[in-house]
């Protein structure tokens, strides 16, 4: 029988700090966010977490009657003069043959249309073929806190999009308000203030209280930095409310959509507040209908127990890793390993929590297991574990081959050093409310230490969002089935880093406007990337035709 640690209720409780707006709170608020610690030695490995994922129906535009949700009441479509845009080269960092760039300028507050103004940055691979061009198809890379300028580029060039869509659409990249080369956010952190998205495995309530200290003093840094002033309204809603601002910019009456990870959700409160100008939208590898809130972040615990059988059947059949003949001794060893370095760390820096981080980490790609059986057999043998490259900010991977993360165009654009992780705090933070009161972290640490004793302890831990200094300036978008049927969701059966719980519940969320293609393999994200036959042809032809499937698809694997 597993012990439950003591709580402590009398731990330091979060407060809001910092010379920020302070939003409204209540029941209609709701935020979300995941953060973690870990050794130096481990950062590297954070590179691959950065990306943080039906009848027969046509995707016409839906008629004006279509209901939106009633965040809308904002105003958040067209202004009294048309936004505009003016092509050019694009900054050198993201610069690709056929790409051109521009900025529009959008209201900070959208409360406040004529108020000041932020920029964003917009990109576009136009179609290749006039005589086939149908519209445009916008697109995210994920994180929150992605640049995705340069992503339509590698769209075409990394992950081949099928000629067929090049000349359907102009693909549209863009950098979300706060992030890149749009007008960027900063905290003013330092790498190891905030080195990863993932929050730090806990042992029980002490750590917990050990993590809220380190945490309480990230939320006080976004909340005094040199962009405090923006920070409340750097959220999903007021992106997808961007993506309007570029619809109208484009000259375009619907838009089509393909977002990744995170960029599952602002797709989701996309065609959730705007269905009457929503096309075909294609969400590959969900968060669920909250995006990334604590529930969401709780989701890493199941997630983990879903994906780490494909990792101990591999390493059940390669003996020269000396990890057990068979998965359940690979998975003892997990066990066995993250024990010995709880109460011994190594001697280059691993301890428990990175090691839980380090095997997470390397899970969202297959073409990571090797160097995760390496780094097991490193620590088992008490050698020296291999460093993956070198240390740097966490960046997108969707723009490089899968598990190969592209290189972050920050520093040669003078972007602030940690804006990846201080737009994504923004976001996650901002877009829902969460727990303030310390003790339910510690009660969520032991409940889920239990149900999944592999990583649950650490999705349940505390972040930066329980001191976040500013309230949700409105209500979370509810994502329902009002609208047209034109939504296609395709998530792996074995992801950690979105597990199928979450894809699940987004799909019920939709009812009858999605249908939902799982694929029978493990690992984040699923287009183009797995080789999967059934799933990426599903996929293209609803681009395509805007036709989804009579019913949800179940695919083998590839």
């Amino acid at each position: 029988m597993t012990s439950t640690p003591a709580f402590d209720p009398d731990g330091p409780e979060p407060t809001r700090q910092g010379p920020v707006r302070q939003g409204p709170t209540g029941p209609g608020s709701t935020r979300q966010g995941k953060v973690m610690r870990v050794s130096v030695l481990t950062i590297a490995v954070a590179l691959l977490a950065a990306t943080l994922a039906p009848g027969t129906a046509s995707s016409a535009p839906a008629p004006a009657a279509w209901p939106t949700t009633a965040v809308t009441a904002l105003p958040a479509s067209s202004p009294a003069e048309p936004p505009t845009l003016t092509w050019d080269d694009c900054p050198e960092a993201v610069a690709a043959p056929g790409l051109e760039c521009a900025t529009i300028d959008v209201p900070l507050d959208y409360a406040e249309p004529d108020g000041r103004t932020i920029e964003v940055a917009v990109s576009r691979l136009a179609s290749t073929d006039p005589q086939e061009r149908r519209g445009v198809l916008l697109t995210n890379t994920g994180g929150p806190g992605g640049e995705g300028l340069s992503y339509p580029a590698g769209l075409r060039d990394v992950l081949k999009l099928p000629q067929a869509l090049l000349d359907q659409y102009d693909v549209i990249g863009m950098d979300p308000r706060g992030v890149g080369h749009s007008t960027p956010v900063t905290c003013g952190l330092s790498p190891l203030d905030q080195p990863t998205n993932i929050p730090m495995y806990a042992r029980g309530a002490a750590d917990v209280r050990a993590e809220a200290k380190r945490v309480a003093a990230v939320a006080e840094k976004c909340g005094t930095s040199a962009t405090a002033d923006v920070l409340p309204h750097i959220t999903t809603a007021n992106t997808a409310r961007d993506m309007d601002r570029i619809r109208v910019a484009l000259g375009e009456s619907t838009i089509s959509y393909f977002g990744i990870s995170y960029g599952t959700y602002l797709g989701s409160v996309y065609t959730s507040l705007f269905p009457e100008h929503s096309d075909r939208f294609l969400l590959d590898s969900a968060t669920g209908p909250g995006g990334w809130d604590a529930s969401f972040s709780r989701l890493f615990g199941q997630g983990v127990e879903d994906r780490f059988p494909d990792f101990a059947r591999f390493a059940a059949a390669r003996p020269e890793y000396g990890l057990g003949e068979t998965p359940r001794q690979v998975r003892a060893k997990y066990f066995e390993l993250a024990a010995r370095l709880d109460k011994t760390p190594s001697p280059d820096g691993y301890t428990g929590a990175a090691f839980r981080f380090a095997t997470f980490a390397a899970l969202y790609y297959d073409s990571s297991l090797p160097g995760l059986a390496e780094t097991w057999r490193a620590l088992d043998q008490g050698e020296p574990v291999p460093v993956p490259g070198s240390v740097t900010a966490p960046a997108p991977a969707e723009q490089a081959a899968p598990g190969e993360p592209a290189a972050p165009s920050s520093e040669a654009a003078g972007i602030p050093a940690d804006n990846y992780v201080a737009s994504q705090l923004h976001v996650i933070c901002n877009d829902s409310d969460w727990p303030e009161q310390l003790w339910r972290y510690q009660v969520n640490v032991a409940v889920d230490r239990v149900r999944y004793p592999m990583f649950g302890a650490a999705g349940a831990n505390v972040t930066p969002c329980a001191y976040w200094p500013s309230e949700p300036v409105e209500p979370q978008v509810e994502i329902t089935d009002e609208g047209p049927s034109n939504v296609l969701i395709l998530q792996n059966l074995r992801d950690q880093a979105t597990p199928l719980a979450g894809a699940q519940d987004l799909r019920d969320a939709f009812g009858d406007r999605a249908r939902m293609v799982t694929a029978d393999q493990g690992g984040h994200l699923s287009y183009l990337r797995l080789g999967n036959d059934c799933a990426d042809d599903i996929a293209t032809e609803f681009l395509l035709t805007g036709v989804l499937p009579a019913d949800d698809v179940a695919c083998g694997a590839p």
